[in-house]
């Protein structure tokens, strides 16, 4: 049977909540909004707000879902003509600024809560598996399209170190006050030549032993303590 609550009714009504959270996370703060007003700001009663949100986490989650999916579209453009593996990353963390540029004004009340690590808007949580995965999909795609030919080893660990280099890049960009945050798009253009040239160079006899260093951190890191 369908599922009602993804009928495109409800996708409608789910994004008009988002949306008016949104506004009032602007305009009141994080904190200080409560799912009563987010419910009124919508238009739709608290109890039918909570049935399609559990809590303001999941709002926000539902947001950097809403945000992933502008990302990949606008990604894409870059992605469906260039091949360059420089052009391609390039592209891709520059359309990130692009579609969060309207959020930046907000975006450290985000942060705040994000930062926490036991915290469900933590981009390492369980609940941010989905937006992270998708991202991590997108960076795959720069690497499948691209000219360049890493090892094996680093070429199915790089979409996930690419999304980590993508977090660096929104730390750097939530404390950017620089006119149209000017500064996180001059990070990155002089960051992406860098990884070019570190992943095209990951070949060479003298640099694979520092490469297999960087793999075994990374499965460190993401083993249980």
């Amino acid at each position: 049977m369908p599922d009602p609550a993804r009928s495109p009714k409800a996708e409608q009504t789910r994004r008009t909540i988002v949306d008016a959270a949104m506004r009032l996370f602007r305009d009141a703060g994080y904190g200080r909004t409560t799912m009563r007003a987010i419910a009124a700001e919508a238009g739709v009663s608290l109890g039918n707000a909570y049935y399609y949100f559990g809590s303001k986490e999941h709002l926000v989650q539902a947001f950097y879902d809403q945000l992933q999916v502008e990302h990949a579209a606008a990604a894409g453009r870059v992605l469906d003509v260039e091949t360059g593996f420089d052009r391609r990353l390039r592209g891709v963390l520059l359309a990130w600024l692009d579609v969060a540029e309207p959020h930046h004004e907000f975006a450290g009340q985000f942060f705040r809560n994000a930062a926490d690590p036991h915290s469900p808007l933590s981009p390492f949580s369980p609940e941010s598996a989905p937006a992270r995965e998708a991202s991590i999909a997108l960076f795959a795609r720069v690497l499948e399209g691209s000219d360049v030919k890493p090892l094996p080893a680093l070429r199915g660990e790089l979409p996930e170190l690419l999304w980590l280099l993508q977090m660096g890049v929104v730390l750097f960009w939530v404390y950017d006050d620089s006119p149209g945050q000017r500064r996180s798009r001059e990070l990155v253009d002089r960051a992406v030549p860098v990884v070019d040239r570190l992943v095209r160079l990951s070949r060479l006899p003298v640099i694979r032993g520092v490469v297999d260093d960087v793999l075994g951190l990374l499965r460190a890191v993401r083993s249980p303590s």
